[in-house]
């Protein structure tokens, strides 16, 4: 390539570079916005009650109605009535009908996998 060529190449991939670097900048000091801030505390305030996190630990076993979670959890049927309402308007649960029952289930991918995510750290 002839250097009047390069030369006229450099200022341009120059340019590019800088406003590369800019939006890397610019990136990398950006804070979440207000919203996901408050999605993500409501998440974590949802995670952070023990009996909301023990019922979806058997959920991450499996699906199960309310009268199976309360089988094995010593809360009553009102609670973990109650605490599935809770999870169900967080968008981490969902209940589908089975027969006369409603038999509730991890909302989706992502939930399962956060809880992969909390085994994997709590053993480390």
């Amino acid at each position: 390539m002839s250097t009047v060529k390069v030369a006229k190449l450099a200022p341009a991939f120059y340019d590019k570079m800088k406003v590369m670097v800019t939006n890397m900048e610019k990136q990398n000091n950006q804070l979440p916005t207000t919203t996901e801030i408050k999605k993500s505390v409501d998440l974590f305030k949802t995670f952070g009650d023990a009996t909301r996190y023990q019922i979806l630990s058997l959920l991450y076993q499996g699906s199960r109605t309310v009268s199976e979670i309360t089988a094995v959890m010593d809360v009553s049927q009102s609670a973990i009535s109650h605490q599935l309402k809770t999870l169900r308007q967080a968008g981490l649960v969902v209940g589908n009908r089975d027969g006369k029952f409603i038999k509730y289930t991890l909302a989706d991918e992502h939930i399962f996998e956060i809880f992969e995510l909390v085994k994997e750290h709590i053993q480390e």
